[in-house]
């Protein structure tokens, strides 16, 4: 099974998205909530290079955010990461 962490905030509506899709997937992650933490919000755009959350990352591997996720998983390449 794929180490999947996602950096997200509690009001953040495409964080609920992302983690939707990957529940819908059946696969387990790690959340990393940002929200009032200034290093785990630093770690997030050291890692990524952006500041917006959702940030995803299937075994290290940077994903992007929702939009790149649902782009993804629409070409049929998330499911291969996912094992």
């Amino acid at each position: 099974m794929a180490n999947i962490e996602i950096y997200t905030k509690v009001t953040c509506p495409y964080c609920h998205r992302a983690k939707a899709l990957l529940e819908s997937k059946g696969v387990t992650f790690e959340e990393q909530p940002i929200d009032g933490d200034a290093s785990k919000r630093e770690e997030m755009i050291k890692r990524s290079g952006r500041t917006t959350v959702p940030q995803i990352f299937i075994d290290a591997q940077h994903i992007g955010g929702c939009d790149d996720l649902f782009a993804l998983d629409a070409k049929g390449g998330l499911d291969p990461l996912l094992v």
